[in-house]
């Protein structure tokens, strides 16, 4: 279901704002900040004011439109619809990878047989070293 039905499901109307918003993580399928998507904003809709775009990203979330991450400091987004899956993000040059969902499966039954703790594992972050900066640093 998209965003657009979501929100109007929810009884909100579709601004000209959120419109934008909405058209632009369905169309861009990576992950954004919210300064990209400012950014953008700022060429089609001059004046747009950065609070509307927080505003809007916390509905999309709330909503279940989006899902919200944090990689050193900076807030990422992306759709919902992408499923979930986790990040390696190399802490010397940036890069982000995606990984599989099931990658921490054993460890979630682990944690439930040994403990009884149902973990949440829908988007973690795993900073470390990429392939290209651990051949640089040897």
């Amino acid at each position: 279901m998209s965003c657009s039905t979501i929100l109007k499901q929810k009884g909100y109307k579709m601004t000209p704002q959120r419109r934008l918003i909405v058209e632009y993580i369905h169309d861009n399928q990576s992950h954004l900040t919210a300064d990209e998507l400012i950014s953008f904003l700022e060429t089609r809709a001059p004046g747009i004011n950065k609070s509307t775009v927080y505003r809007t990203l916390d509905l999309l979330e709330e909503s279940g439109c989006v899902v919200k991450s944090e990689i050193d400091g900076h807030f990422i987004y992306h759709h919902a619809e992408e499923g979930h899956h986790h990040h390696l993000v190399c802490r010397v040059c940036g890069k982000t990878q995606d990984c599989n969902e099931n990658l921490f499966s054993s460890v979630k039954d682990v944690l439930a047989n040994r403990y009884g703790f149902q973990a949440d594992f829908k988007h973690i972050m795993i900073t470390g070293l990429c392939s290209a900066c651990r051949k640089k640093s040897r």
